[in-house]
């Protein structure tokens, strides 16, 4: 193919290019005026016809903000759809695109008013930092030619400093695609995790390191800093491994992922590249970075997305080492903080406490540790935000709906105004729902319903007398193994039980054993390799199949009674059979107790949670030996309906008030009903206080939930009469309505409660 004269792109080329870079950005000159002249350099260097950038001017249009070769008047003019032509399908993918026949690509968008038709070549490089798409910088030629090897790194390497230079705000200008980074009102859309709303300022878990220098001014200097700074990491890596247990195995693999990649030649000797055409140590490892993150983006294979997350973590160390900034940037925690964090351990959440406002994550489920801590700490949690760790920063401005899942970064004076009033409503009605607290949840009809609160750690307890709330209708145990690295002492059991009933102060207290498995993997269990945790080996399934910690766990409930009435329900009983052999493991840890001199309980009560539709239809024996059922509505509705409540795309698209669901709850009651066998209901949907009303009208008289629900259930029960509901409940059923909603809204308004 025939070549025009090549460019020097050596690496003594690629850094005087990128020296002519720094000394125009070094310039005291506007945005615009800018990016002229980098165009202009670019295409100067690489003896190209034409050099053009686009930026995103919202997430999903690019704009022409500077060109050396196409015509001005194009400049701000022309835009595109990310994905449309092929500068948008750089952008989406985030791929390069290298064509001699640019016009016969696939998707070729032929844009008038620039004037490219003449220009046959074609060379498109993501401008992107830490994943994250910022724009496209584009080459074109009249020749019809392939770029080489050699042309399309020093394009990256450019890029890569247009990134930074972006993020540090050399670009700012008029107009939307040349605004100010990080000062816009940003609305982020994301999962419930916790219920609530928070007013803070933002507080980041693990501060991102900003290269302030990507440009070297010795290549020598830059190659043994990044030396230095690898050695110190492999040394770091080294002492992780030897320090860690050696019975925790999934801690080990991470930790040698980690020796693996801090050891390998290929991830150095890239890093070394970039240094060697111009790049600061810290720019060469954020561009590797950079490319792990957009290949994570990509790759749909769940174990190489981990490899590829343990690559990005190790480049994080390497930055810190570098810059010497640490996990520690100096940034103090406001008086209101929000927490920001990819991801976050319990143990780390409980280290923070109730010193938190609120907390966002980018990744996370509904039934993760974090979200189980935030709810016993009755934090707002929004989990699955995704972008929101690339556009926060430290001390900004932040608002979380935890009520609809909404986070509003730096947000206007309208929205401020608006969330405000809403947190004044929610306080206003807590101060209403106070001078109820001490009364009872009796309905207009005479009956009463016994209102409970959910509980997993000794922080919770003082809700018990604050909320009213009659007793703990869950405590979960998980928690106190979930924020540890080994299996905690039957006997630091035993004394975290029984402050718990001295907490409570004779109110009952209804101890769920270990429920784990699922989305709650221990520390130091191995994880099984399951296609669907949630139907798989979890809760009392694995209490059954290793029975060590089970009756652990049985004997040190039974200590820490003392004496006293204990109440020990079993979770995730789908058959009779297990509940029997859950109940001799408990009947073994009584007769060894008493064999041992211990003093038993005055009273014990032990029950089951009914979160599996099989065990609704039990032979009655079931009914009649089991003392107490608490039926478990999260994972109930989720295996009613088959919808996974960790899939956005199913899990709204089936209602609590679902004719068919009301129904099925109504035959439990039923049936205990027909036994004597005390139900109740426990879960997200007892707090919500329409849910909890007709749970109320089906029969239900016993509820528990999270305690800042427990005033507005009471209050609507007082203002309803349960007869009433349930007419409306029949005759939706009767009509064929999908759900009662509908009618029971209604209802609600024409009674102005």
């Amino acid at each position: 193919m025939k070549r025009g004269a090549m460019p020097d792109l050596s690496d003594s080329g690629s850094r005087k290019l990128l020296g002519r870079l720094r000394d125009a950005m070094a310039e005291d000159s506007a945005g615009q005026e800018r990016l002229d002249k980098i165009t202009h350099l670019i295409a100067t260097s690489m003896q190209t016809e034409v050099c053009s950038i686009y930026l995103f001017r919202d997430a999903e249009t690019l704009e022409l903000c500077a060109t050396e070769g196409l015509k001005a008047e194009a400049v701000h003019q022309t835009r595109m759809r990310l994905g449309e032509g092929l500068v948008g399908r750089v952008a989406k993918n985030g791929r390069i695109v290298n064509s001699a026949n640019a016009p016969q690509e696939t998707g070729f968008r032929y844009m008038p008013e620039t004037g490219e038709e003449k220009y046959s070549s074609f060379l498109g490089v993501p401008i992107q930092r830490l994943g994250e798409a910022l724009g496209v910088l584009v080459v074109q030629s009249k020749e019809a030619r392939e770029y080489s090897g050699d042309e399309v790194y020093a394009l990256e390497i450019v890029a890569m400093v247009l990134a930074e230079m972006t993020e540090l705000g050399a670009f700012v200008g008029e107009g939307a695609a040349l605004s100010a980074r990080h000062q816009q009102p940003v609305l982020f859309r994301g999962t419930q995790g916790q219920e609530g709303a928070a007013e803070g300022h933002v507080f980041l878990h693990e501060p991102r390191v900003v290269v302030t220098k990507p440009i070297a001014d010795d290549p020598e200097i830059e190659l043994k800093r990044l030396h230095d700074a690898v050695d110190q990491l492999r040394v770091s890596v080294d002492d992780l491994l030897s320090n860690a247990s050696k019975t925790d195995k999934d801690q080990l693999q991470v930790l040698e992922a980690y020796r693996m990649f801090a050891n390998s030649r290929g991830w150095l000797r890239r890093m070394e590249d970039d240094i060697s055409n111009g790049l600061s140590a810290e720019a060469a490892v954020e561009k590797e970075q950079s490319v792990a993150r957009a290949r994570m983006a990509q790759v749909p294979d769940a174990y190489l997305r981990e490899r590829l997350h343990d690559l990005d973590d190790l480049s994080n160390r390497l930055l810190r080492i570098l810059t010497g900034q640490g996990t520690n940037t100096g940034a103090e925690m406001p008086d209101d903080p929000i927490l920001v964090a990819r991801n976050i351990g319990p143990g780390e959440l409980l280290e923070y406490g109730r010193k938190l406002k609120g907390i966002v994550l980018e990744e996370g489920s509904v039934g993760s540790h974090a979200a189980i801590v935030a709810r016993a700490l009755a934090i707002p949690l929004i989990i699955n935000a995704k972008g929101i760790l690339t556009e926060a920063l430290n001390g900004d401005h932040i608002m979380v709906d935890g009520d609809v899942a909404q986070v509003h970064l730096r947000p206007d004076d309208n929205i401020v105004a608006a969330f405000r009033d809403k947190i004044a409503m929610l306080a206003e009605a807590q101060t209403r729902y106070a001078s109820i607290r001490d009364l009872p949840a009796t309905a207009r009809c005479g009956s009463t319903v016994s209102l409970c609160m959910n509980a997993g750690l000794m922080a919770d307890l003082p809700s018990l007398a604050g909320s009213g709330a009659e007793g703990v209708g869950l405590f979960r145990t998980e928690l106190q193994f979930l924020i540890r690295n080994t299996v905690p002492k039957r006997s630091e059991l035993a004394a975290l039980y029984a402050t718990v009933l001295d907490a409570a102060g004779g109110k009952r207290v209804v101890f769920r054993t270990l429920d784990i498995g699922s989305d709650k993997v221990l520390p130091y269990m191995k994880p099984q390799d399951e296609p669907n945790p949630a139907l798989g080996w979890r809760a009392i399934r694995v209490g059954l199949d290793k029975p060590g910690v089970l009756r652990m766990q049985l004997q040190a409930l039974l200590r820490a009674a003392n004496g006293r009435a204990l109440t020990v329900m079993f979770p995730f009983i789908a058959q009779f059979e297990e509940y029997r052999a859950a109940r001799a493991e408990m009947d073994k840890a009584i007769a060894r107790e008493e064999k041992l001199g211990h003093v038993l309980p005055e009273k014990l009560e032990v029950g089951a949670m009914l979160e599996t539709p099989s065990l609704a239809f039990a032979p009655r024996k079931f009914f009649e030996e089991v003392e107490f059922i608490s039926i478990g509505g999260n994972d109930l509705k989720q295996f009613f309906f088959a919808a996974d409540r960790e899939n956005e795309r199913v899990r709204r698209r089936y209602d609590t008030l679902n004719v068919s669901f009301l129904t099925f709850i109504e035959n439990i009651v039923t049936r205990c009903n027909e036994t004597e066998t005390p139900v109740s209901f426990c879960g997200e949907d007892a707090g919500r206080p329409v849910e909890a009303l007709c749970l109320a009208a089906v029969g239900l008289r016993t509820l528990s939930m999270r305690p800042a629900s427990i005033g507005p259930v009471k209050h609507l029960l007082r203002r309803s009469n349960l007869d009433d509901v349930r007419e409306v409940i029949e005759e939706a059923r009767n009509r064929g309505d999908q759900s009662v909603r509908p009618a029971i809204m209604s209802w609600l308004r024409g009674q102005k409660i």
